[in-house]
Order: structure tokens, then sequence, then C-alpha cells
């Protein structure tokens, strides 16, 4: 057992061996090496590596081959592949090469477990070459004079190795130099050839697993030529106009080999081809004529060529070369077709010619113009119209009747033969039958059965239909033996139009229509509900009809959902000819959501969300409530105005109360001097300018009316009179004007109780010039109640200036006498003052002012206004039985001034037009 130092020198020395070149080279002796060296292997086989250790190192590090250990690509290789043939050589096989890898190297693990690399090798794994098949050969003209051959072969399987391959040739007695590939494995190319004689070809592959070659091919270079295509082709007109002549130049000439040649050609446009008959061109030449051509029609033409009896190549195509056939006489007429308006007037017509141009093959040529020719065939004795048209359409104006038209078209060779088209007064003609459409990719087949009759042709008239556009026609002419045809350019989504029309010798059968889609799709939008009609329990929707454009396919039913807010979602399915649906069972008072959804075969589509409430109340129901309220509201009214004009009276009199005439009032049978009558003819007199009312004033003071002779109290006994007379006929001027209850004057009261103190009770009386509502102007007497006695503070007076006439306008006021005297208690009973009139005013009714005066002994004073005035005291002075005297008072000649008359609240103006309150 070494020591650790020993262990370390060993790996170190083992480590120099390793890296350092062999003996003979280098500085340091490796300590073993494997044999083989980098071998080839062939898939699949068995491998044997051997690992041989040097003496040298079993002596200094005490290594043997039973510590030897083998790896591929650093992975371990089993131990039961070792072998350990003596103590410096150690084996390891592989029964299969396929999982072999590189590098495979051998390593020693010493003691310490001390891995240490020995010496490593290379293993490759592949295949040999096996033997190169399907050799060929063709010779390429390149010039007119210049050939070459290029070989090429299979080379078989992939061999995972470096593999060369030989193209060989050979004349019997003569090697050429091989032929090495350039960048492939499978063809090479000889220049230098020779014709007429026989060449042997070979391949032959070589690699480090062995070597393999290719059939032997003995040919002579001539027969497998590949001649260049002819140049310089050309194309002419010949003199017929289904002739073209075709000429070219060859660039092989005939001592070489003799050539046949391959034609073919196609219309303009056209991607199919035709070809010459082989046996036409069969023999060598530098032109030929084509036949059989459209007139006035553009071909391409283009040719190749190969050796004559067929061994060999064909050339590549030549260059195309277009060239155009001569014009020649139209080989059919145009198909015709009419459109007949009726909107005008029946009995005549509007017919409207259409026909399409000829094709290019029918043609034959330049179409100059079109001969319309018409014969009316209900009467023989009409002449024939003949129209020249240079468009595809022509309109006529036609009585109702059976017309043959005639259509030819002509070009600058002649004319076509004649279309004919009948048509008749009515079509009376049977229809066809099961008319049907069927989509077929992006054609549209429109199918129907025949009828009994024999049929000429059949009509089929198609139209894109549109809400924003007329239908613009397009037709096609079908044989009478088919029942079936197929319409082009038919656009998806979209709605056709189609009529099938039955052609007859003697007349035309009426049009069958359906309409059809080429394909379908769901709607691009839904409907659009809106509500007609809302009542308790019902709604009404109304919505309009998709546009045929917006459908994209049939509608085959609509349907409605609606919901609450908080309620599940009902569907009702709605035939798609309906525009309007009555929901019912709905709940009152309640806000509904509701859409509306279009559906095709190919989808559906949902329009917007409209909502609306329904009714609280149904139909009926308010009306219900209404009208007896209303008839019993008419029922009230009708009986109130019976009781008010039942009660008029009544009703009048507070209302409408009659105002006394003035001048029937007895206050002028106690009045001292009663203003004399005047002559009230007309409003001027009535209401002269300037003119007021005189104002009488009674100041009355009695302990006792016992104490009075009847002479004295007569004046009231007609005061008590007139005041009974005028409140039973009150108009309410007085306390009821004023909104005020009435009350029981002093002259009401028995004589018990005149002693109490009336001094509380205040009446006043004006009379005034005016007419009552529009009547004779009378002397009216108007009454004003309060129970406010008047005040000093209460008074006022207003000065009216006049103009130049110097004739001042005044008012009449109301005022209380301030020169009471409480204390002076041996004033006479009663004093009665006289009427103060003034001197420019003397005709005018006086107003008279009452006052009764109870045990407070108040004296009533008069108050004058301002400006001149007259006093005169018009009463009499009687006898007191209790020592009380009657005495006059004179009222002071002094006015008061504007400022200091008192204002009062009481009425104060009497005008034109009656009693002013205020």
């Amino acid at each position: 057992m070494f020591s650790r130092w020993s262990w370390v020198a060993c790996g170190f020395y083992l480590v120099l061996n390793i890296c350092s070149p062999d003996a003979s080279s280098g500085l340091v002796q490796s300590c073993g090496h494997i044999i083989p060296e980098s071998p080839v292997l062939a898939l699949g086989s068995n491998f044997t590596a051997l690992c041989i250790l040097n003496e040298s190192c079993l002596d200094f590090g005490n290594i043997y081959a039973s510590q030897i250990i083998w790896k591929i690509k650093n992975k371990l290789v089993p131990k039961e592949q070792y072998r350990e043939i003596n103590r410096t050589v150690s084996s390891v096989t592989f029964n299969d090469t396929s999982s072999l890898g590189t590098p495979l190297t051998c390593n020693i693990l010493a003691d310490g477990q001390i891995e240490q690399n020995i010496y490593g090798i290379t293993v490759t794994v592949g295949l040999a070459p096996e033997k190169p098949k399907n050799l060929s050969c063709i010779v390429h003209q390149v010039s007119r004079f210049t050939y070459v051959m290029t070989c090429t072969w299979n080379p078989g399987r992939h061999t995972f190795l470096d593999t060369q391959f030989k193209l060989r040739y050979s004349w019997p007695e003569e090697d050429f130099p091989d032929c090495i590939p350039k960048d492939v494995n499978n063809s090479c190319t000889i220049t230098d050839i020779q014709f007429f004689v026989n060449t042997e070809i070979w391949v032959e592959a070589t690699n480090a697993l062995g070597k393999a070659e290719s059939d032997r091919l003995v040919i002579d270079p001539v027969d497998i030529v590949k001649p260049l295509s002819p140049q310089n082709v050309s194309v002419s007109s010949g003199v017929l106009p289904t002739v073209l002549q075709l000429s070219w130049e060859n660039w092989i000439s005939n001592a070489v080999m003799a050539l046949k040649f391959n034609i073919r050609y196609r219309i303009a446009g056209d991607t199919n081809w035709m070809e010459v008959p082989s046996e036409d061109t069969a023999s060598p030449r530098t032109s030929f004529s084509v036949q059989g051509l459209r007139p006035y029609t553009e071909y391409i033409f283009s040719i190749r060529c190969m050796k004559e009896d067929g061994q060999g190549y064909w050339s590549d195509w030549s260059e195309e070369k277009a060239g155009i056939t001569t014009e020649d006489l139209p080989s059919k007429g145009p198909p015709i077709w009419r459109i007949i308006d009726r909107s005008h007037s029946p009995a005549s017509w509007t017919v409207h010619l259409i026909w399409k141009a000829l094709k290019p093959f029918e043609a034959n040529g330049v179409i100059l113009q079109y001969e319309v020719t018409v014969r009316d065939k209900s009467s023989l004795s009409c002449p024939v119209r003949k129209y020249n048209v240079t468009s595809t359409n022509h309109t006529l104006q036609l009585p109702e009747g059976t017309y043959e038209v005639t259509l030819i078209a002509r070009n600058s060779v002649g004319a076509s033969p004649p279309s004919v088209l009948l048509i008749p007064a009515s079509n009376s003609k049977a229809p066809v039958k099961n008319l049907r459409t069927l989509p077929k990719h992006d054609k549209l087949w429109v199918g129907w059965t025949a009828p009994n009759s024999y049929v000429l042709k059949y009509v089929i008239e198609w139209c894109l239909v549109s809400s924003s556009s007329d239908c613009i026609m397009e037709w096609q002419i079908a044989q009478g033996d088919v029942q079936g045809i197929d319409l082009k350019g038919i656009k998806p989504f979209k709605c056709y139009l189609i009529t099938v029309y039955p052609l007859y010798a003697d007349g035309q059968g009426s049009g069958q229509s359906v309409k059809a889609y080429l394909k379908q799709d769901r709607p691009s939008k839904g409907p659009t509900v809106q509500t007609k009609k809302v009542g308790k329990a019902e709604a009404v929707l109304t919505w309009n009809h998709l546009t045929v454009e917006e459908q994209n396919g049939f509608i085959r039913n609509y349907t409605i959902l609606y919901k609450t807010i908080d309620g599940n979602e009902t569907v009702v399915t709605v035939d798609p000819s309906k525009t309007e649906y009555t929901l019912s069972s709905l709940t009152s008072d309640t806000l509904y959501t509701v859409r509306m959804m279009a559906s095709t075969d190919n989808g559906s589509s949902t329009g917007p969300d409209f909502t609306f409430t329904t009714q609280k109340f149904g139909k009926g129901e308010i009306e219900a409530i209404v009208v007896p309220v209303c008839l019993a509201f008419l029922l009230i009214v009708l009986l109130g105005v019976l009781f008010c004009f039942n009660k008029r009276d009544l009703i009048k009199k507070h209302i409408w109360p009659i105002v006394p005439d003035p001048s029937k009032s007895n206050i002028a049978q106690w009045s001292p001097q009663v203003p004399a009558k005047h002559n009230f003819n007309s409003k001027d007199q009535m209401y002269p300018e300037g003119s007021f009312t005189d104002v009488s004033v009674v100041e009355i003071e009695a302990d006792d009316k016992k104490s009075f002779s009847e002479q004295d109290l007569k004046p009231f006994d007609l005061l008590k009179k007139e005041k009974s007379t005028s409140e039973g006929h009150s108009s309410g001027i007085g306390g009821s004007s004023c909104m005020s209850s009435p009350r029981q004057s002093v002259s009401d009261s028995d004589e018990g109780e005149t002693t109490q103190n009336t001094s509380s009770t205040v009446q006043y009386s004006t009379v005034v010039l005016n007419g009552y509502r529009d009547q004779t102007p009378l002397q009216v007497f108007s009454r004003s109640e309060s129970t406010q006695p008047l005040l000093d503070s209460e008074e006022r007076s207003e000065d009216h200036s006049g103009g130049a006439d110097s004739t001042a306008q005044r008012q009449q006021y109301f005022r209380q006498n301030g020169g009471q005297d409480e204390t002076n208690t041996d004033r006479p009973c009663f004093e009665r003052a006289k009427q103060i009139t003034h001197a420019d005013e003397g005709d005018l009714v006086g107003f008279v002012q009452l006052q009764i005066s109870g045990q407070s002994s108040q004296p009533l004073g008069l108050g004058m206004e301002k400006n001149t005035q007259e006093a005169a005291l018009s009463s009499v002075v009687q006898t007191c039985t209790e020592g009380q005297t009657v005495r006059p008072e004179t009222v002071e000649e002094n006015p008061l001034s504007v400022d200091e008359m008192p204002k009062s609240y009481l009425p104060q103006t009497v005008r034109q037009g009656g009693y002013m309150p205020q």
C-alpha cells in the first residue's frame, strides 16, 4: 500500500503519459493504446476493441488490466462486455455497432478510486455502397453544331460514409477519362461525344467498406438526342377565314437526323390547347397550314420537334406566336326578347326589344348594325316596319295585337340568319311546371318540368331584387329539349327573381316565377319593434319587414322575446308575413322589455330592445268612474240652480239688494228744509261740476223721552219710520256693504229702551245723484252703518283747486263734533241743528247725521268744510220738564285748513258714479 504522497506522484505520472504524444516524438510515453485505431465499421456488425497497457506503467504505478474501464461518450460500458485477457490487456465487445458512438475510451480505476484516461479512439459506422441503378443518358443540342451528353443514375442508399461515384464510358477498343460528378452524386455531363458509334457507359461507386458498379449501357448517342425547338416561328392568315399559315426554321440539319413535328394552338384568352394530328406533321418540313379555325378569331401557336423515327426526345416548345383569322358571315342571329309595358294604356303597348350581342365565334367579325323588322300578324294590310339599330335594344309604341319581330346582325362580309320572335296578344299557352332552384358551388341551377305541348325554346329571366332600385333584367334562351340551366354571375346573400317562359311555334306561355338565393346568411340586423296600442293586460306590437338587402336569405319566422325587469323571458314565434302581434295576459302598470329576432336558414339576428309600461286601468274603467262622478256633479249643479231659482228673492236681497229711492224717503218730511226737486234729465244736470252734498248734524241730549212733547218728538218718529223702511230695503251700502252685520238702530228700539246709551251707534246717510244700474237717475239714498264713532283725528278735508272757472270742487266729509263737554251737566235735553246750506249749492240734497246720546249726555256737533259757508240754526227751543233746555248751537264759521283736517277711514267722497268705499 502506497502512502498518500506515492499515489499523488503516480497520478501525476499517468497524466503526463496520457497527455504526451507517443514516445518516438514526445517527451513522455503513453501508458497504453487501443486496437484497432479509428476503425470504420459496418452498421449492425460485431466489434471488439483491445486496450493494451505499457510495462513501464505497470512497474511504476502498480496498474493492471483488471483496473481498466470502458466508456462511450463518457458513458460507462457495462462490465459484462469486458474481458481481461492478461494483466496488461483488456477487451470490450459490442454485438451491434448501431448503438456504438464515438469516442470510445480506455480508463484506469486505481486504488483510492482515482479515474484516469489511458487512451481513446474514434469509431466510424456506415454502409458499403449499393449498385447504381437506372442509368440513362440524353444528348442535348446546345447550338447548331454543339452537343453534350448528360447521364443520370440512382446512387442507392445513404452510406453514412464518404462515397465516390465515377461515370465511365468507352468504345470497344478505346477508353475515355472518367467523368467525376461535381457537388452531386447522381449525374455527370460528357462534352466529347461522337454520333453513329456505340458507346459503353457505366457508373462505379466506392467507399471505405467496398465498391459497386452499375449495369453497362451500350447506345449510339445520335439515338438519344433532344434537339433545339424550331426557331423564327411566324403566323399569317390564309385565303379562307378558317385557315392560318405557320412557318419556322430548324436548327439541326437533315444530314444529322430527319425530324418530325408537333403543332399546338389555342384561342387567345383560353387555357386549353388543341393539337394538330401527329400524322399530319410526321415528315420533315418548315411550314404548315392549320385548318378548321373560327373566323375572325385570334389564335396562339407553338411547335416542337424530334427525330423522325421516334428515338430520342422531343424538343422544348417554341416561342408562342399569335394570328387572327379573317371575317366571315355571322353564324347565327342574335337572341332576342321583349319587355311589354301596359301601364299607360291596356290598348297601347310600349314594347322594349332587347337582344344579346353575338359572341366572337358567332359574329365572325365586327357587327356594324342590326336590322329590326316588325310585322303585324293580326292585320295583313299593315305595312312592315323596318329599323336599323346600332345598339342592342329598341323601343316601339304598338297597339295591342300579335306581332312577328325579325332581327338580323350585319358585319362587313354580310348578314346573319334571322332571329324571329313572336309577340302574341296574350300568353294563353301552358306554362312550365314545378319551377325550382338549387345552388351548385358558384352557379345557381334552375329546373322545371316541360309542358305537354312541344316547346321551341325557353326564355329565362332573372334580376337582382332591391328595395332601393328597379330590377335590372337579365335573360337567357335555352333550347326546347332541356329542362334546366345553370345561371352564372349570381352573387351570394342576394335575392334573385327568376321567371321562365315557354315559347311555342304559335304563341307563348305565361311565365312562372320563383325567388332564390345562391347562398344564405343570417340577417344583417333584427327588426325594430314598437307599440301601436298598450292596454292594461295587452299590448299591440308593430314592426316593419327587413329590406331585401338586410335579409340575406329567406325569413323563416320572427321571434318576439319579452320580459319584466325581474321576470323570466317569454318567447313567441310569429309568421314572417305578419307585421303586427298582440301580447296578452300582461300585468297591469308593469314595465316590459321586448325585442324581436328574425331567422333565416343560416342564423338569426336580434333587433334593439324596446320598453313599454302597461296601463293601470283597462279600457272603460276610467269612464265607469268619471261618468258617474260627472253626472253626480251635474245633478248637484242642477239642484243648486233650481234651489237658487226658488230662493231668488232671498238671494237677491243678500247679493243684489234693492236700493231705496231717496226721492221717496220720509226724511224729507221731518227735515226743516226740503230741497227743491230738481229736474235730472241729463247727467250734466245730475252731476254738475263741483257739486257736493250739504251735511246736517243734529245733537240730542235727553235723559227721558217723556220730557218731550209729541210735537217735539214728531220729527223723530218720521226718522224712525224712514229708518225702518230703509232697513227693510237696505242695499248693504252701509254696514252690509262693508261686510259688517246689520245692527239695530235707535229708531228700532221700543220706547222703553230709548233712554239707554246709544252713543256707541253712529249712522250716516248720504243722498247722491246717480241712477242705479243705468236706471233713470233719481235721488238715491245710500247708508253706511258703523259702531265706531267719528273722532276729530279722523276728520280730513281735501282741497280741490279748479281752473280758470275758479269753481272749486268740494268733497263732503263726515266728522264727529269735537265740541263735546262731558263735565257740563246743565246742557239742554236735546238740540236740533238746522240744515246748513251753502250759498252756491242750496239745490243739492244735504247729508244728515244723527246721533242719539244716552246717559252720557254727550252733545253732537256739526263740522263744516272750509270755504265760505253760511250757518243757520233751524230748530226749535222747547222747555224741558226737569229744567233742561234745548239750545241751538251755531257751527263755527272758521273753516279748518287742509293740514288741520283730520283723516277718516269712512266714506269720504261722493263722486259721479255713486258710493266709493275706502
